[in-house]
């Protein structure tokens, strides 16, 4: 009997533990951005055959419309490259003021990867290291803005993965802003395209990303131009730039978008081996010919507002006490069965054990 009773305690206090984490993490919808965006690797469009392309992954969409209009393995978590830069530059560009000066130190000059040439003890705008870092992917510039905020690097790292789950970017976790191969560094075609929407909608990330070339001081004296990495802006037709990047773990990566026919379509590749601007402009061109044809095949998600921040405690009139009450974090529904507390439902398996285990009192003679 005792045996029996401990049974079922033990079998009332786990069935009692939460059971809704497990499920909620899968996600009652599928993917983020339509059941049909898996990280599978297969094409999947509608209305149209998409060109055969080299990448691993890639995500064709409508920024005015959210539309995704072609994928292949969009929720694929790949090294971004250089590309995530795009969003290091929407956690930036709305907290640095153009106008301030920077001075490049010994750090700056010293990091690995691809420099614009920041120097030592030279005075830079942050206007002209933003330009550094979209034109010549400067890891330099990079470095020297987050140095510049409050935080440095790691400030800027909280900040990016906080934007990440804001845009709805869930695939991607940042642990270097430059875009180097970080262990840990993900994202994929789906989140770079949200960046990019995000990106676009900011004038000042738009010129950014249109620049075809700039003006950088050298060390000693002088100046010398530095030109766009982003090739599709000097060779298509109506092309915004946005970013490239490239790592030997990454291979080629790429955001692209153009404006054609009143519409604007971004396109992200990543893991390519070569040619990467010859197939983002064969897709673009694709998808701008077809663009009444085709039917949307997901969505780019709609950012989530930040919460906001928390204010000093105020004194309050005295009034009636709310019957409701708000919840920050997501409800999932359940089952109303284990809706209720955990101390109920073992409450009378605990009681009949007690009553069982407990000794008889000795009686007296």
């Amino acid at each position: 009997m005792r045996l029996l009773l401990t049974v079922c305690v033990t079998t009332a206090l786990v069935v009692t533990q939460p059971l809704t984490a497990t499920a909620a993490d899968r996600g009652p919808h599928g993917p983020v951005g339509g059941a049909l965006l898996t990280g599978k690797p297969t094409v999947v469009a509608a209305g149209a055959t998409p060109p055969a392309v080299q990448s691993s992954a890639y995500v064709v969409a409508d920024v005015d419309t959210g539309d995704v209009l072609v994928a292949k393995a969009p929720h694929a978590k790949l090294r971004p490259a250089s590309t995530l830069k795009t969003l290091t530059a929407l956690v930036l560009l709305p907290r640095l003021k153009k106008t301030d000066r920077v001075i490049g130190t010994d750090e700056d000059a010293g990091i690995v990867g691809s420099k614009v040439g920041v120097s030592p003890g030279l005075k830079y705008t942050v206007d002209l290291l933003f330009e550094g870092m979209f034109l010549a992917s400067g890891n330099d510039a990079v470095n020297a803005l987050c140095e510049h905020d409050e935080g440095g690097v790691d400030g800027c790292i909280r900040r990016m993965n906080a934007k990440a789950k804001e845009l709805g970017a869930l695939d991607t976790h940042v642990t270097d802003p430059t875009g180097l191969d970080a262990d840990g560094q993900l994202s994929s075609a789906y989140d770079l395209a949200l960046f990019a929407q995000a990106g676009l909608e900011r004038p000042d990330f738009a010129k950014y990303a249109a620049t075809k070339y700039t003006n950088f001081p050298l060390a000693t004296k002088g100046t010398y131009q530095v030109a766009n990495q982003n090739k599709l802006l000097f060779t298509y037709d109506g092309a915004l730039g946005v970013k490239t990047g490239y790592t030997t773990l990454a291979r080629n990566t790429f955001v692209g978008a153009a404006r054609r026919n009143g519409h604007t379509l971004v396109v992200t590749m990543l893991d390519s081996p070569h040619g990467i601007t010859t197939d983002a402009a064969t897709l673009l061109t694709w998808a701008f010919e077809h663009y009444d044809d085709l039917t949307p095949v997901g969505t780019l998600a709609k950012p989530t507002p930040p919460p906001k921040p928390a204010q000093a405690d105020k004194p309050q009139a005295a009034g009636p006490l709310p019957t409701t009450r708000t919840v920050d974090t997501p409800v999932h529904p359940v089952n109303s069965v284990f809706a209720i507390p955990a101390w109920l439902w073992a409450a009378p398996a605990i009681l009949l054990l007690a009553l069982f285990l407990r000794r008889p009192r000795r009686r007296r003679h």
